[in-house]
């Protein structure tokens, strides 16, 4: 993650004594943790105005009074309101139970009497650091989960019976604390559909943290999933997720060295940090997502079948599009919007003849492929209609041996609806194509629900 990489930002020291300044310089950087000291409270205010800091330590007593930690806990209500997420720590040579209370009900998050002991100091400022972390890490994931409900609007532009199925099963899934692997095909959407199953469970407001299994180099596996305490506390993804869900995508990718860390902490529900024997619990739901078959993979001996147990205590399989025809057009429309209010363009909407290639073309490429045809033909568009020539699909159309895999009462919708595409919803005409009754083809209209689709011509 970025924030395992980026250079790590300094504390902020705070006190009128240069030699308390100089000590705890030496001491931050022999811990390799970078420092800027200041000698007042103004000063530090003006600091905290100019540089960001991963935390502060703080004296409470200064020249003008050396006793009462009245301007320090001036400083510390200041730097409150100033910079409500920076971590406080106070330190006081005239410490006491009441002063350290006073403290924590101002905002200070820890409390360090003097004469220091290095050890705790160290201890204190990188918990501090790591505490800053994790909260910067979930509201970042917080506010993508604000931005990415348009996105997961999605799984309500759906018409067909087998997402119908999918979300009634998940609806049932998602309250409870079970695993859950979701299966599907490239471009289904399942990291979508484990983002809405956090959303719909009891752990929604709490972190969700995804994690590609597939781009995580196996040297950087432990440091990444568990936590590394070399140089500096840096909390895993499991952490991250606490109270929350994880979700691990592409988990078939995990190196067979890896699977049984991961087995264990999904077993027993602790880890310990990359050069640490400290043991940290996690209360963490894993959501995992593939569209390798891991069946295959456990008799290949690519896949520990204990692991897989444990990652499949429930299932959902996410069909392909070409499976799901009824949500083709939708779907469509649904990004068509979406794209339009992104660009802030006014709303345009679909020629019958785009529609009619939406649901015969077979899209390989699932609902992704769809959304960034959908995108492509907004990009470029010079009008407000978008036509078969806007789509610039290929030539490529919808297999016939799809109705196979289809339900009675699926088939015959994708055949209704093919015939009153070719036959331009006139309903004589459609209905001679199907070999029906005109008055057959309209009660059949009725009772699948598909008369609001179309208006016949006659």
């Amino acid at each position: 993650m970025t924030m395992l990489c980026a250079p790590p930002l300094p504390v902020l020291i705070v006190d009128d004594q240069a030699d308390v300044l100089v000590s705890l310089r030496l001491l931050f950087r022999s811990a390799d943790i970078p420092s800027v000291e200041v000698t007042s409270p103004a000063a530090a205010l003006d600091a905290v105005s100019r540089v960001e800091f991963s935390c502060a330590v703080l004296d409470l007593n200064y020249t003008a009074d050396t006793t009462s930690g009245r301007e320090g806990m001036e400083l510390i209500a200041r730097l409150r309101e100033e910079v409500p997420d920076l971590p406080l720590v106070a330190m006081t040579a005239w410490g006491s139970v009441d002063l350290a209370v006073h403290a924590m009900r101002l905002g200070a998050a820890d409390f360090i009497e003097k004469p220091w002991i290095n050890e705790r100091v160290v201890h204190t400022v990188r918990s501090q650091i790591a505490l800053r972390t994790i909260r910067e890490e979930n509201r970042r994931l917080r506010a993508e989960n604000a931005l990415g409900r348009e996105m997961t609007d999605v799984w309500r532009a759906w018409e067909s019976t087998a997402m119908r199925e999918v979300m009634k099963l998940a609806s049932r899934i998602a309250p409870g604390d079970s695993n859950v692997l979701v299966l599907g095909e490239n471009g289904t959407g399942k990291s979508l559909l484990a983002r809405e199953i956090h959303t719909m469970s009891s752990r929604a407001e709490g972190p969700v943290i995804r994690v590609d299994m597939g781009s995580l180099p196996e040297s950087r596996f432990v440091d990444e999933m568990f936590g590394d305490d070399d140089p500096r506390p840096r909390p895993g993804r499991f952490e991250l997720a606490c109270g929350g869900s994880l979700i691990m995508e592409e988990i078939g990718n995990i190196p067979m060295s890896q699977q049984v860390k991961l087995l264990r902490v999904l077993e027993e529900g602790e880890l310990e940090h990359s050069g640490s024997a400290r043991t940290h619990r996690v209360n963490v739901r894993v959501i995992s997502v593939t569209n390798a078959d891991l069946g295959e993979a456990v008799r290949a001996d690519r896949f520990r079948r204990d692991l897989l147990y444990r990652l499949n205590a429930m299932q959902i399989r996410l069909p392909p599009l070409r499976e799901r025809f009824e949500d083709i057009v939708p779907l469509a429309r649904h990004f068509l919007l979406r794209e339009c209010r992104r660009r802030q363009r006014d709303c345009m909407f679909m020629a019958p003849s785009a529609e009619r290639l939406l649901r015969t073309y077979d899209w390989p490429g699932n609902v992704r492929e769809l959304e960034h045809a959908v995108e492509r033909a907004v990009l470029l568009a010079d009008r407000d209609e978008i036509d078969v020539e806007g789509l610039n699909l290929s030539k490529q159309t919808g297999s016939p041996l799809l109705l196979d895999r289809l339900t009675l009462p699926e088939a015959e919708d994708m055949l209704i609806r093919q015939a009153m595409d070719r036959n331009d919803h006139n309903l004589q005409r459609a209905a001679d194509a199907l070999g029906i009754s005109r008055q057959s083809l309209y009660r059949r209209l009725d009772k699948r629900r598909l008369r609001s689709s179309f208006e016949p011509v006659d």
